[in-house]
């Protein structure tokens, strides 16, 4: 599936984009440990591969995946939303921080907290990565007062998170994490999958013959 140029942040190529001849999409909610595990191997071990083993061959694409289940599911994919429109260079390492902090934001971490301020923690955990915190949190921010008549009116990047979710439905994806292999579901690859298996299922899949 093609990648809006908003969302370019959510995608990582070992050379320049339109050279990539392989894409994987890994689909993964951030309040989900299995999407973590996924992440962290991903983000640690395959992605520094890309540039010697396969300059110019892959793509690999973040999908953020909203679990409604998980009321701060929402939340937390805003605040992804956020970076992307003001830092996409910084989504990755983003993710990488709120995903070492996800448990800070499981349901019972939550529960008794008001939105702007669950949406005020997570403007930091931006600005440790050099985003601007204060303008996260002000396309975060929902207002206390009706808008225009409005009381149902979100916030600077829901319009981007209806965009993801619209996208993402086209494709049925349910369970994170969900990896699709040139759009189509590759369910051989787990969140147990070790670096070494990564390598492995690369060179197998996307090496130099392929």
């Amino acid at each position: 599936m093609a990648l809006a140029p908003k969302f370019a942040g959510q995608a990582y190529s070992a050379d320049v984009n339109p050279k990539a001849v392989h894409t994987i999409e890994l689909y993964l909610d951030y309040v989900c440990p299995f999407s973590a595990k996924m992440f962290n191997t991903v983000h640690t071990s395959v992605l520094p591969l890309l540039p010697s083993k396969y300059p110019s061959k892959l793509s690999i694409i973040f999908r953020q995946q909203i679990q409604p289940w998980h009321p701060s599911s929402t939340l937390v994919h805003e605040a992804g939303a956020a970076v992307l429109r003001l830092a996409p260079d910084k989504f990755w390492s983003f993710s990488a921080k709120l995903f070492e902090q996800q448990k800070d934001f499981f349901d019972v971490y939550v529960v008794r907290e008001a939105r702007n301020d669950t949406y005020k923690r997570l403007a930091k955990i931006a600005a440790s990565v050099g985003v601007d915190e204060g303008e996260v949190y002000g396309l975060l921010e929902i207002p206390d007062k009706e808008v225009d008549g409005g009381a149902n009116v979100g916030n600077k990047v829901t319009d981007d998170i209806k965009l993801m979710v619209k996208a993402n439905r086209l494709t049925g994806v349910h369970v994170t994490p969900t990896v699709l292999f040139n759009g189509i579901v590759e369910n051989s690859i787990s969140s147990s999958f070790t670096a070494e298996q990564w390598d492995e299922w690369l060179e197998k899949n996307v090496g130099a013959s392929k």
